[in-house]
C-alpha cells in the first residue's frame, strides 16, 4: 500500500506539471490567467462533484467544521490557481513552478517568528541555500537577464503559500468528513472567488471555442484527477516519501516549458532550481522525521 501511495502521489504531482503547461499553452493563445484560474477550479468541481455523488456515505456535510476547514482550504487552492498562472504569465513555467515549490521555507520562516518551530543552524542554513537558488532563478541580481516580472516572482512565492493553507485547511477538514465533500466545498469556495475577478467576456468565449479541449484538459489534469490521487496517496505514504514524490511537479514543469514551450534557462538558472528542489526537499523530510520521531 505504501508504494501505491506514493506512486498515487507522484501521479497527482505529474499532472499539476501539466497543467501548469497547458496553462502556458493558453496563455500564449490569449487566454487571461485569471480565467484559466477559474476553469481550472470550475471542471475540477465538476469531476469531484461527481466522485462524491458515487461515494455519499461519511461525508460529514452537515459538520460545522467541515465547511469551516474546507472552506479555508479552497480559499488557499483559488490563491494557488491565481498566483501561480499569474507568476507564468509574467514569466515562465518552470521559475513559477519552482518558485511555488518553496512553500516550506517561508512557512518555516514564519513558524520561527510565531515560535511554533526552534531555529537551528542547520534549518537556518537549508533557508539560505533556498534563497540563494531563488535569487540565481530569477535572476534578480542582473536587470537586463530577467525574465520574470517583480510581479512574476512574488505570486510565485504567494501561489506556493496559498498551496500551504489548502493543505492546513484539508489536514483539519479531513478529520470531519471526505476527501471528496472536503474537495466538493473547496472547490466551490475557489469558483466563487474567481468567478467575479475573471470576467464575464473571456469566461463567456470559453463556452464557444477552438480550446475547449486544452481548457477541459486544464481542469481534469489540474484539479479533478489530481486531487482525487493526491489526498488517496497521502493516507498510505509516510510525509518524507510524499515529499520527494512532490518534486516530480516543478521538474515536469520545467520540462514542459523547454520541450514545448520553447522556454529557455541558463546555466545557472538551472543550478538555482536544482538547489531550490533539493534543499527544499530536504527540508521537508528532515521536518517530517522529525515530527515521526517526537510522535514515536
Amino acid at each position: 500500500m505504501a508504494a501505491a501511495g506514493i506512486a498515487l502521489v507522484a501521479m497527482a504531482s505529474f499532472f499539476w506539471g501539466l497543467a501548469g503547461g497547458i496553462g502556458g499553452v493558453l496563455m500564449a493563445n490569449g487566454w487571461d490567467a485569471l480565467v484559466l484560474a477559474f476553469f481550472r477550479g470550475a471542471i475540477g468541481l465538476a469531476f469531484v462533484l461527481v466522485w462524491l455523488l458515487l461515494r455519499p456515505r461519511g461525508s460529514g456535510l452537515r459538520n460545522r467544521r467541515l465547511w469551516f476547514w474546507s472552506a479555508l482550504a479552497g480559499c488557499g487552492v483559488a490563491g494557488n490557481f491565481a498566483f501561480y498562472f499569474v507568476s507564468i504569465e509574467q514569466g515562465s513555467v518552470a521559475v513559477a513552478a519552482t518558485l511555488m515549490y518553496c512553500a516550506p521555507v517561508f512557512v518555516y520562516l514564519v513558524s520561527f517568528v510565531l515560535k511554533i518551530e526552534t531555529p537551528t543552524p542547520l534549518k537556518w542554513l537549508a533557508i539560505a541555500m533556498a534563497l540563494l537558488g531563488i535569487v540565481l532563478l530569477t535572476q534578480v541580481y542582473a536587470i537586463g537577464a530577467i525574465r520574470i516580472t517583480p510581479l512574476g516572482v512574488g505570486a510565485g512565492l504567494l501561489a506556493g503559500l496559498s498551496y500551504a493553507m489548502f493543505i492546513f485547511g484539508f489536514k483539519y477538514a479531513a478529520r470531519h468528513g471526505s476527501p471528496q465533500a472536503v474537495l466538493s466545498i473547496a472547490l466551490t469556495v475557489v469558483v466563487g472567488i474567481l468567478l467575479w475577478p475573471s470576467g464575464a467576456e473571456q469566461t463567456v468565449a470559453a463556452l464557444n471555442t477552438p480550446d475547449w479541449l486544452l481548457l477541459a484538459g486544464l481542469g481534469m489534469l489540474g484539479a479533478g484527477l489530481p486531487f482525487a490521487f493526491f489526498v488517496t496517496g497521502l493516507h498510505h505514504t509516510a510525509p518524507a516519501a510524499a515529499s520527494i514524490a512532490a518534486m516530480i511537479e516543478p521538474v515536469t514543469a520545467a520540462l514542459f516549458g523547454v520541450l514545448v514551450l520553447h522556454e529557455t534557462l541558463s546555466g545557472s538558472q538551472v543550478f538555482g532550481m536544482g538547489l531550490i528542489l533539493a534543499t527544499v526537499t530536504a527540508l521537508s523530510v528532515y521536518s517530517a522525521a522529525g515530527r515521526g520521531a517526537y510522535s514515536g
